[in-house]
């Protein structure tokens, strides 16, 4: 089944060009079905990167998914145009309003301040509380993890002596997980960050699982029980040249950057890019919009607030 994006969003031309089945609005509004409402929290500078790559995820559900680009009302973003914001960006009082059956929070720049420094924390505080009493499911990603585990549990992010930077090979800690249903017990993940969390912290709620986690990168998957909160460390979402795209730009500004590890052949950055987390990244999705949503949403939204 198709994803439900606007005609005019610069994602439609790019995923429509990679043979991905997307549908305009006005075309969904004509079909019988009641798409699943995906709510997308879009913290991140590239914005439009950030749109493109998690609709193209999005679609490979069998269900049909209409996604609802979400941005903070407290903070206005400086890398993205106005008239881009202002066109295909809402609040999330606004969406809210209308109902949402799942909710994906991304990573943002700023995971080296203290939660309270950043400028929306108030706001994100108010949107995590509302998705857990609301919401089916909500999927929090990189920095957005490290601020759910924060906000739900306490659990402080840990900084690390040298960057968190390129793909790493993860275990699945607990097999049989419908998150994970279909993955191989060995696959890999970008991780691209500068903090971390112990997995002893996590260990201690009673409530949170680590489903995968990394000798080299840590806990990766970590989920409530219900799988009402997802927490996901990496970057599954990433295209092929997003982590050299981040190293050329830290190795221009003379910023101490490594070569992403098990990136490129051989880690070489002078020779080809191996992909080798597609696979998983859409299966990871694609099991979280059936099992975490799909199949705990209620057909009426209104009776799930």
């Amino acid at each position: 089944m198709p994803i439900i994006v606007p005609r005019n969003l610069p994602a439609y031309e790019v995923l429509q060009q990679e043979n991905v089945f997307v549908m305009s609005q006005y075309r969904a509004v004509h079909q019988d079905i009641r798409a699943l409402r995906i709510g997308l929290l879009n913290l991140m500078p590239k914005k439009i990167s950030t749109e493109t790559q998690i609709t193209r995820l999005l679609s490979n559900s069998p269900l049909q998914v209409e996604l609802m680009l979400i941005r903070t009302a407290s903070y206005t973003p400086s890398n993205t145009s106005a008239n881009h914001m202002s066109t295909f960006y809402r609040t999330f009082e606004e969406v809210a309003r209308e109902g949402l059956d799942g909710l994906i929070i991304t990573g943002a720049p700023v995971e080296q301040r203290p939660f309270e420094e950043v400028a929306y924390w108030e706001e994100l505080r108010e949107i995590m509380d509302y998705a857990d009493k609301h919401i089916a499911s909500t999927l929090f990603l990189c920095w957005a993890a490290q601020a759910g585990l924060y906000h739900h549990y306490g659990i402080e992010k840990r900084q690390l002596s040298e960057k968190c930077f390129g793909i790493f090979p993860h275990r699945v800690e607990v097999p049989y997980t419908n998150l994970l249903r279909g993955f191989d017990d060995e696959f890999y993940a970008p991780h691209s960050r500068h903090t971390t969390v112990n997995p002893e912290d996590i260990a201690r709620e009673e409530n949170l699982r680590i489903l995968a986690s990394s000798p080299e990168a840590g806990p990766h998957i970590v989920a409530s029980q219900e799988f009402r909160q997802i927490y996901v460390m990496g970057h599954f979402e990433y295209d092929k040249t997003t982590l050299e795209e981040e190293y050329l730009r830290d190795r221009n500004q003379g910023s101490p950057i490594e070569v992403p590890r098990n990136y490129y052949d051989h880690d070489d950055p002078d020779r080809e890019i191996l992909v080798r987390w597609r696979c998983h990244g859409n299966l990871f999705f694609s099991n979280w919009v059936n099992y975490c949503v799909y199949q705990v949403t209620p057909y009426d939204l209104p009776s799930i607030r």
